[in-house]
């Protein structure tokens, strides 16, 4: 795992009411990750906008923020993904949007383009604010996948960075693999006897992913093993939401029909209901 994996961080600026809430966070994941913030614009250059960015990055200052802003006119898909590829960017922070009258986030349209089609790792905010609201549990997937010991270490990475105090792994296990019909008490037991052998196999194997990880990134959190039969993609998004996560991390697809290997059918409750912020790891 490299010791830093996001050597540089972008955010895409829209000088909408969320600028402000936007910039502090990209900001301080930015020193925290000690990283450079690259602001890139789907727009032209102007003094007054020029002006605002300064004001708002001001308070950083002291803190020697390194930023530079990217002005570019096109469109924002493609400005945005040729930007993050032209000053190699490791994360791209995305916000979400909150639909009226309900208390759920979903991606918008041009967000979700990039997520999908984004070559680095993306982070979905859904409540942006101007205090840093701490982040002090992260799910993250323990799915059976070549990316998910990376995504593990990278999780302990950021939970270090961020001073979180717990990290759930949740092991998201096939329906189909307990292949007993339950009809009786006999079946029943035989079911339950299946799912505990596969729960100490899957704890097994993210126990051995954990004890490869440097004791200075796992020492000082609390970590749990979940496992939960059910949808992949659907349970872990599900069991972020009632536990109240802070931060729910994921693989990211090999390619887009990988998709629906990782979530079936559920990429889009992902998207469209985000139950937590999510980063989703290249």
């Amino acid at each position: 795992m490299s010791l830093q994996p996001f050597k540089s961080i972008g955010i895409g600026v829209a000088f909408s009411p969320n600028l402000k809430a936007n910039l502090f966070e990209a900001a301080r994941l930015s020193l925290f990750f000690n990283s450079k913030l690259i602001l890139i614009h789907v727009g032209e250059v102007s003094d007054d906008k020029v002006k605002m960015l300064k004001v708002f990055l001001k308070p950083f200052e002291k803190d020697n923020l390194k930023y530079e802003v990217v002005y570019k006119p096109g469109d924002p898909v493609n400005v945005i993904l040729s930007t993050t590829e032209e000053k190699d960017i490791d994360l791209l922070i995305l916000g979400a949007l909150q639909r009226e009258r309900f208390l759920k986030y979903y991606v918008g349209s041009i967000a979700r383009k990039i997520t999908r089609k984004a070559k680095c790792s993306v982070l979905l905010l859904i409540k942006p604010s101007v205090e840093r609201v701490a982040c002090e549990h992260i799910v993250v997937n323990g799915l059976e996948d070549p990316k998910t010991e990376q995504t593990i270490k990278a999780a302990y990475y950021v939970a270090s960075h961020l001073s979180a105090e717990k990290i759930t792994i949740v092991e998201e296990i096939k329906q189909e693999q307990v292949s007993v019909k339950v009809d009786d008490d006999k079946s029943l037991r035989k079911a339950n006897i299946i799912k505990e052998r596969i729960r100490l196999r899957e704890n097994s194997r993210i126990k051995d992913i954990i004890e490869h990880i440097p004791e200075k990134y796992t020492k000082s959190i609390v970590t749990k093993l979940q496992p939960i039969f059910g949808k992949q993609g659907y349970s872990i998004g599900h069991y972020a939401q009632i536990s109240r996560a802070d931060l729910l991390v994921m693989n990211a697809p090999s390619k887009m029909t990988f998709w629906d290997r990782l979530f079936p059918h559920d990429i889009e409750h992902i998207l469209t209901e985000l139950p937590t912020d999510v980063l989703i790891l290249q």
